[in-house]
């Protein structure tokens, strides 16, 4: 009830606002319609508004908004109103002195109009030049610039519309748009404002004064203030759609508070060879102190993380029984890996270098988020068991920043370890899943992973696009990542990712990355945007 107090007391008006709406109301007593512009011309539009918008929810007056451009000089054509034009000064000079040498003219007229009155005396054949000099040609000159600058200070307007850009060109006038009201009496209309009352009070429903009171009527059309209240990112919006997704179908989220990882979780353990490009300072950040890590190790912190999001959760094919599980060796772990690379294990001929354990142990920003995958798949090797798991999370890459890329941007990732998987097990299921987000006929295209095999790129005919667009990428996990860990032979696991950050920017119709991630995200972009619903089947 902002601008009224409780009870049957008059509404309090600021004192300036009082008198332009007392003033309305006095003169439509004798005038009607009157017209703002021209009843009220020293006033600011907004002061002119607030009175007559005042008065109209009230119903005591009407009134219709009306707009025009208005021409305005700028602060050299006033200059030229009152002193003449450019061109005009530079003949009258010349006609003053008879003869003037060009090099002096600055110094008779000024700078700016010799620089700009000259060419166009010129032009209007007023002068001429003789050798070094200026010269008269005509004898009396109008000017017209002049003219029709003050005309224009006088109307402010003009109907010439190539006059109109010429002198915009010349930067002489500025347009401008004016509102101006018609004001009418409305079917309430009073000399004063009456007496409203703003609360039904107590006192008022025990002495029946509420019977005969004239209450304000409430306005349902008045914006509410500002709650300066948080807001989500549009990226957290959207990832919260996908963990939903996740867990509909039975995953359970990994634990991803590790920015910094070893070379051995994030390459080594996923069997990327020492020598791969991805492990160059043009893909990755390596992290210069501490200079390397420890050996693979337990992470109780981390552990009891894991316990708690598993505990949340049915686990996918539990029973009832005890099960034993299988103590994790991360010794032995560590020198599979090291033997698979170096010499080849487990059926596979490996890729025999000579395998460089600084180099394993060198600390990188994460470049994705399948190093907690592996991390988790190991645990995974101490009770061996159909399970699903998940993780969305900021990944590192060593990007040249444009309108599709960030040195940090988050990854999408899911895991299924069961027994018997086959390929065509992965398809089908990734139908599914992109269904989920309204993406379907999908196509798959071979592509390489050197931990995936064999591995996939996904296509999606997006509606909402009208094309096909690359969704993500897909892959059966390879024995040599997985047989190290100590996982069964017959235990496969499937593996597929995407980004977070393009079915946001399809959602929210974001084109450039760099305006939903980074210092350059406008605050007003994250408070305005409301939630997304993924199109769902």
């Amino acid at each position: 009830m902002a601008g009224g107090t409780r009870g049957p007391v008059p509404v309090p008006l600021e004192a300036q606002n009082r008198n332009v709406t007392q003033d309305v109301l006095d003169l439509l007593d004798t005038k009607s319609p009157l017209q703002t512009s021209e009843d009220f011309p020293s006033i600011p539009q907004p002061e002119i508004k607030a009175a007559l918008d005042r008065l109209a929810s009230r119903s005591m007056v009407q009134y219709d908004t009306h707009e025009k451009d208005q021409v305005l000089l700028t602060k050299e054509s006033e200059t030229i109103v009152a002193d003449g034009s450019h061109e005009y000064k530079v003949w009258d000079a010349v006609k003053q002195a008879g003869k003037i040498p060009i090099k002096e003219l600055p110094k008779v007229v000024g700078a700016d109009s010799a620089k700009v009155g000259q060419g166009n005396a010129f032009k209007n054949k007023w002068i001429k030049k003789d050798g070094d000099s200026l010269v008269l040609v005509a004898e009396e000159v109008k000017d017209t610039t002049r003219d029709i600058l003050k005309d224009i200070q006088e109307t402010k307007a003009l109907s010439d519309t190539k006059l109109l850009n010429d002198l915009k060109k010349r930067k002489l006038v500025t347009t401008s748009k004016v509102l101006s009201y018609s004001v009418t009496k409305g079917p309430k209309y009073a000399k004063e404002i009456p007496v409203e009352v703003t609360d039904l009070t107590a006192e008022m429903l025990a002495s029946g004064a509420w019977e005969t009171a004239n209450f304000k009527p409430y306005n349902f059309n008045a914006l509410g203030s500002s709650q300066n209240a948080g807001a989500l990112h549009p990226l957290n919006k959207v990832r919260q759609e996908f963990r939903n997704i996740f867990f509909n179908q039975g995953f359970v989220e990994m634990p991803t508070g590790h920015f910094v990882d070893s070379g051995f979780w994030n390459f080594d353990a996923l069997f990327v060879p020492q020598q791969h490009p991805a492990r160059d300072m043009q893909d990755t950040f390596f992290i210069s102190d501490p200079p390397k890590a420890d050996k693979p190790r337990s992470d109780p912190e981390t552990e009891a993380q894991m316990d708690a999001m598993e505990a949340g959760y049915n686990r996918l094919f539990a029973t009832a029984e005890k099960r034993s599980t299988k103590p994790r060796d991360y010794e032995q772990y560590f020198q599979n890996i090291k033997e698979v690379h170096q010499n080849g294990a487990f059926g596979s001929i490996g890729y025999r270098y000579p395998w460089s354990e600084d180099e394993c142990l060198r600390l990188v920003l994460r470049t994705h988020t399948t190093a907690v995958s592996t991390w988790v798949l190991h645990r995974l090797a101490e009770d061996p068991r159909p399970a699903r798991y998940f993780s969305i999370d900021r990944v590192f890459r060593n990007e040249t920043v444009d309108a599709t890329h960030l040195a940090e941007f988050h990854q999408i990732e899911g895991v299924i370890a069961d027994f018997g998987l086959t390929l065509g097990g992965l398809m089908r299921f990734l139908e599914d899943f992109f269904s989920k987000m309204g993406i379907e006929n999908l196509r798959f295209k071979p592509a390489y992973n050197p931990y995936t095999e064999p591995s996939m790129e996904v296509f999606g005919y997006h509606v909402g696009l009208g094309k096909w667009v690359e969704i993500g990428n897909s892959g059966m996990f390879r024995p040599e990542m997985l047989e190290p860990m100590g996982l069964p032979r017959d235990l496969r696991v499937y593996g597929f990712g995407l980004s977070l950050e393009r079915p946001t920017m399809i959602k929210y119709g974001v084109s450039n990355i760099r305006e939903l991630l980074g210092h350059k995200v406008d605050l007003g972009f994250i408070e305005s945007n409301a939630a997304v619903r993924l199109d769902k089947n």
